[in-house]
């Protein structure tokens, strides 16, 4: 897959998560923000002859400003439909309503939504919030690893979703160490030490098969198992075959890692790098720990915060953007129209909030009204910027650590350069 496509996928994740952030801060007086889900298999004309049904039903709704939004917002979106003969390939969803704003102010909104992929259901629902949850489950990943990690002591399970690492759970054992009591013959003692690791294993086989084997759509998305621990402990488990042989036969491969407890996940998915290769969790990493190692030494090529890698891009000194999906702010433009005076600022824009309702103060010239000129998002403003000296550019998920430093540490912003600047 070509670097150009990658940062498309990961700009459309990045601009999906966005607009489901800002539906979801959406919010009626009443039962009156209409869902619609419109699958490709869908006749419009059936729809918008349930829409006027729904319209004429509407006279029974008992709250006069709740039936007026109600049909308001039917109307709305009928007029929308007349321009499709057919739903889109991936079919479509509106989300319209009455919304409060700020104060007491209501605003009638429409959004229409190319779903990233195909629909599978027809619903239209009325309540306060938009029903956001078909949405939602497309930005699951589509493919799963289970990662286990164990010696005779304890065993720890979870998931590998794409960036992010998901514990769920795990064990300890009643195995005895290898001092026997007094009294015990030795040949004895190691017997009953072998039927408790033997019975350890079984326990683990069975919980961790069960959790994997749970896993939504298991025999589509469940890519492979990873298993760590020490020697001999993870061979003698793979052979002694204690797992469901569904999940058994999915073995991607055995790893050395120090820990079996929960820290022993992300050592896992470290120590079976070569065999997870493409998967986005490894390269994002790549990434990060190329930045942190540029970051500590001494003239090292890593910079961040938002004004030294607008003036790195600037002279074309960045090699590598890289930014969090965690970001969610806007470049302004500001003027004043008495006296000229002209500014652009970064401002935080939470869910909901447009940067038209930003209050922007009064001109520091003239102390006129400031207002708005131009806003675009950042990640957009710095991705133009990069692309204009041909640097690479990286969306950062925070799902792992060091994905989640880039943003909580560096403001989200920070970039690996191509030489060293003074910025």
């Amino acid at each position: 897959m070509s670097e150009a496509v990658e940062l498309d996928e990961a700009r459309r994740k990045y601009e999906f998560k966005k607009m489901l952030e800002r539906l979801e801060a959406k919010e009626g007086s009443g039962t009156e923000l209409i869902s619609l889900y419109i699958p490709p298999d869908k006749q419009i004309f059936d729809v918008t002859a349930q829409l006027r049904d729904e319209f004429g039903q509407c006279a029974n709704i008992k709250s006069k400003q709740t039936r007026t939004n109600v049909q308001s917002a039917i109307s709305s979106i009928l007029s929308r439909l007349k321009y499709y003969s057919k739903p889109p390939e991936n079919g479509i969803a509106v989300f319209c309503g009455t919304v409060n704003k700020h104060g007491d102010r209501q605003d009638l909104e429409c959004d229409i939504v190319n779903p990233p992929e195909p629909l599978n259901l027809y619903l239209y629902r009325c309540s306060s919030r938009f029903e956001l949850e078909p949405l939602r489950e497309m930005l699951e990943e589509k493919y799963v690893y289970g990662l286990l990690v164990l010696d005779r002591r304890e065993a720890y399970w979870g998931f590998l979703r794409g960036n992010r690492i998901d514990p769920v759970g795990g064990t300890t054992s009643t195995v005895p160490g290898k001092q026997r009591k007094g009294g015990q013959s030795s040949i004895r003692f190691e017997r009953l030490r072998l039927i408790a690791i033997n019975e350890f294993y079984k326990k683990v086989g069975e919980r961790a098969s069960e959790i994997f084997l749970n896993e939504k759509d298991f025999f589509n998305r469940f890519k492979g198992l990873l298993i760590g621990g020490p020697s001999p402990t993870k061979e003698e488990f793979e052979e002694g075959n204690f797992l469901h042989h569904e999940v058994q036969k999915r073995i991607i491969g055995l790893f050395d890692v120090a820990y079996t407890n929960e820290s022993g996940l992300p050592e896992l998915v470290e120590a079976a790098e070569d065999a997870l290769k493409g998967q986005e969790v490894i390269e994002e990493k790549h990434l990060m720990d190329r930045f942190f190692k540029e970051l500590v030494k001494d003239n090292g090529l890593a910079a961040y915060g938002e004004q030294s890698i607008r003036a790195n891009l600037e002279i074309g000194a960045v090699d590598t953007l890289l930014l969090s999906d965690k970001l969610r702010k806007s470049r302004l433009s500001i003027k004043c129209d008495a006296c000229g005076y002209t500014e652009e600022k970064t401002v935080l824009i939470t869910p909901g909030e447009n940067p038209e309702d930003i209050e922007l103060g009064s001109c520091p010239k003239c102390t006129s009204p400031l207002v708005l000129a131009d806003s675009s998002d950042i990640v957009d403003e710095l991705t133009y910027l990069a692309d204009q000296s041909n640097s690479k550019v990286a969306i950062i998920s925070d799902d792992f650590e060091e994905g989640s430093q880039l943003f909580t540490a560096f403001g989200g912003i920070a970039a690996i350069l191509r030489y060293r600047t003074g910025y």
